[in-house]
Order: structure tokens, then sequence, then C-alpha cells
């Protein structure tokens, strides 16, 4: 069970808050300045457009003005009815000049100003246009235009954008709140599971299902609660398998002891060897165990040079050769030139015969032991192969664990601790070793190293 998610638990929490507060300040500005874009835009339109219409009517004008003109030969006699009504149905009333700027058409006593050319004074509500005949000027036609007719216009499309920009806010904080929620979400998801498994709850996981970063993150800390799951279970079994170990040569120590104690049994040599042995196997077990503790530390340790594995192996299997010609095993190498790798001799001396110390200890008589090193592929490759009994496919998967010894060892002498040794020191190489077996046809532990680089 998760504990309670504690304060700020709601619907969002504080990131949530602070994402959406964000979210919105943005989502403002951005409406804020697109309305007043609009607005002004559409202002801009607005004036532009009646600005265009009114020289287009005062250029009507100026054109029948001009008709009426050529017909009469002069402005006392010229009919101006038809550019009257032209102006009226534009909303404008109508002044005319002569070419001397004498008023030659007046709009009920209204004076316009003398000298403006076509457009000048459209902002200030009056648009003149020349009235040409025969490609002379004769006179100027003056419209004054009332209140824009524009206005209601401008108003409903001032109206709908207002009620686009409220919609625009109201749709971009949803989506704002949304995106906010599916971002701080997973990382209160995360956040508790952690809590929870830091308080006890190892069952605990996020089992989160996010796209990108958010969905990786909840995969590492699941793969991390794993492996620290089975890292806690490892050294409960570690613990309790050294206590075994441990009790078994202790229970028979203690016991023999008593029995000389007690007057049960005469402390001759031949009992007394046998107390020697049960003490010469738990220090055995405890030399191993220090052994195993310093292998784990090995990467802040190691004293790393120019090391050829070949020649290295070479030596190795110099120095193992009597034990494994001891119990009759044939061995074989087939060993490169040179291959050379960045790595501490003594550890990997170390390795290399823990590997052969395990032929040596599972393998009958008359079985063959093989080593092999080449280069390939940008690593270096040290492998021992025998013809023993092999792994049965059950086992395979352990045999590197500490202290594991297999279902079918109980022979064989040993605290299963030489395997973990060397997946120890290798992976403090950068390496890796792998176990591969098929029972009654021998096994094969293959180290791969990565080669020198080249200057």
């Amino acid at each position: 069970m998760i504990p309670d998610r504690g304060p700020g638990a709601g619907l969002l929490g504080p990131l949530g808050r602070r994402l959406l507060a964000a979210f919105a300040l943005v989502t403002l500005l951005s409406v804020a300045a697109l309305t007043l874009a609009s607005l002004m835009g559409t202002g801009a339109g607005l004036d532009t457009a009646r600005r265009a219409d009114r020289e287009q009517a005062a250029t009507r004008v100026a054109q029948s003005a001009a008709t009426a003109y050529a017909r009469a030969g002069t402005w006392a006699g010229a009919d101006l009815a038809a550019a009257r009504s032209l102006s009226a149905s534009s909303g404008a009333r109508l002044s005319i000049l002569d070419a001397r700027g004498r008023m030659v058409l007046s709009p009920g006593g209204s004076t316009p100003r003398h000298g403006m050319g076509p457009g000048a004074a459209a902002g200030q509500g009056i648009t003149t246009a020349p009235i040409i005949v025969a490609g002379t000027t004769a006179g100027t036609a003056h419209l004054r235009f009332g209140t824009p007719a524009d206005s209601a216009a401008r108003d409903v499309a001032w109206g709908w954008i207002a009620a686009a920009a409220l919609l625009a806010l109201a749709l971009a904080l949803s989506a704002g709140l949304l995106v906010t929620h599916r971002l701080s979400g997973p990382i209160r998801t995360v956040t508790h599971a952690a809590r929870a498994f830091a308080t006890g709850h190892r069952e605990t996981r996020a089992r989160l299902r996010a796209p990108g970063e958010l969905g990786e993150l909840a995969r590492a800390f699941d793969d991390m609660a794993d492996e620290v799951t089975r890292s806690d279970q490892a050294r409960r079994r570690l613990a309790a398998d050294v206590a075994h170990e441990l009790r078994t040569p202790l229970t028979a120590l203690q016991a023999g002891l008593e029995e000389v104690r007690d007057g049960l049994a005469e402390p001759d040599p031949a009992r007394l060897a046998v107390l020697h042995d049960q003490a010469l196997r738990l220090g055995r077990i405890v030399g191993d165990l220090a052994e195993l503790s310093a292998a784990e530390s090995a990467a802040l340790s190691l004293r790393p040079r120019e090391t050829d594995l070949a020649e290295l192996t070479r030596r190795v299997l110099h120095a193992a050769e009597p034990r494994l010609h001891a119990v009759g095993l044939d061995v074989r190498a087939d060993l490169a030139e040179a291959v050379v790798v960045h790595a501490d001799p003594d550890r990997l001396h170390q390795a290399i015969g823990n590997l052969l110390d395990n032929a040596a200890r599972y393998c009958a008589p008359h079985d063959t032991v093989t080593v092999t090193v080449r280069a390939t592929g940008g690593q270096a490759i040290a492998e021992v192969v025998d013809t023993g009994p092999g792994i049965p496919a059950e086992d395979l998967p352990h045999v590197f664990d500490r202290l594991w010894r297999g279902r079918s060892s109980g022979a064989v002498a040993g605290s299963g601790i030489g395997l973990a040794v060397v997946r120890e020191l290798v992976t403090a190489h950068h390496g890796t070793v792998t176990a591969r077996s098929e029972p009654g046809h021998g096994s094969a532990f293959t180290i791969h190293l990565p080669l020198r680089r080249s200057p």
C-alpha cells in the first residue's frame, strides 16, 4: 500500500501549478498581442476601404461635374444636379470651386479649404478630386462626409474579435491544464512510488506508461526498484549461505572439542587432525569471503597497464598445469601472438586462474581443458572450454552468483565464490564474462575485454 501523498497532492501539485501559471501567462500575453493586432488591423482595413470608397465617389462626382461643364462651356450654365445626386448617394455634401478657387456650388453656405489635392483631407471627412475638361483643370470637387458609415461594421468586427479572443483564451487555458496534468502527473506518480519504496514498501512500482522522457523515467525507476529488491534478496541469501557454510565446520569443531573436553574422546593425533581439518575448512571459507570482498572493490584498487593477455594467460596456464595434470586433465592452448589490453595483470591472472581451478574441481580424469586467447571485433577474448559434465540448464543463470554451487555439486569441495570473483574482476575492467554449457558435453567460460586503443 502506498502511503499518503502528503501536502500538495491535489489535482496538480506545486510543479503542476507553476507550469499552469506559466501556460496562463504565455496564453494571456499571446491572446492580448493577437487581439491588439487584430483590432489595429481591422481598424486600418476599414479606414483604407472607407478612404478608397470616398476617393472613388469623389472621382465619379468630378467626372459628372466635368461632363456638365463641357456641355455648358462655363460653370454658370452647368447643370450640376447629377453631380449633387451622386454626392448625396455617397452620404456627402458637395461643393465645387472653379480653377481660381471661387465657389461654384456651395453645400449650404459651407466653404471648403482651398488648395487640397485628391484625398488630402480624408482624415478630416473631406475628399477632393480635380475636375478635368479637355486636359485642363476646370475646378475641384469637394465632398464632405458625415459620420463614417462603417462604425457599425467596426463594432461588429471588434465584437467578434473579442469573442474569438475569449474563446482562444479558454481553449488555451484548457489545453495548458491538460498538458500540465500530463506532464506533472507522471512525475508525481514516480515521486510517490519513490517515497513509498523508501519507507519499506519494496513491492511498489510506478508501472506508468508515458511518452518520451517521462516514460523512460518511470521505467528507469521500476528497473532500479527491481535491482534494489534483487540486491536485498541476494544480501539476505548471502547472509544465510555464509551462516550455513560457517555453521558446518563450526559445529563439527565444537562437537569434537566438547568430546575431548568431557573425556569422551582422547586428544590423539587422529582426533586432532580431524579438528584441524575443520579449522582449515573454516579458514578457507573466511578467506574466500575476504577474496570476494576484495574483488567487489577491485575497481578501487586496480593498477592497469599495457598487458599482453596472451602472454599473461600462458603464465597462468603454466602455473596451473601441475594441478590440472594431477587430476588427470589434458590441457591444450591456442594463444594468439599478442593481444594487448589495458588492465591489471594481477587481477586478470586471478580471474583466469579461478576459471582453471573451477575446471580442475568439476572435470573428471581424461577430460580436456582448452584455453584460447584471440582478438576480434575490437575485443580481447579469453576462453576456457572443458569437456566435463557440464552445467544443468536451471543452474546456468546462477553460476556467477555468490556461494552458488548448484544442486549436483554436493560432492565437490568449494564455497561457490570463485566464479563470483571472476565476474567482479572482469566487470571492474569494463568487460563481461559469460558461461555456456550443454549437460554431458562440457562448459565454456568466455571473458570479453576491450582492446587497447591505438594512440
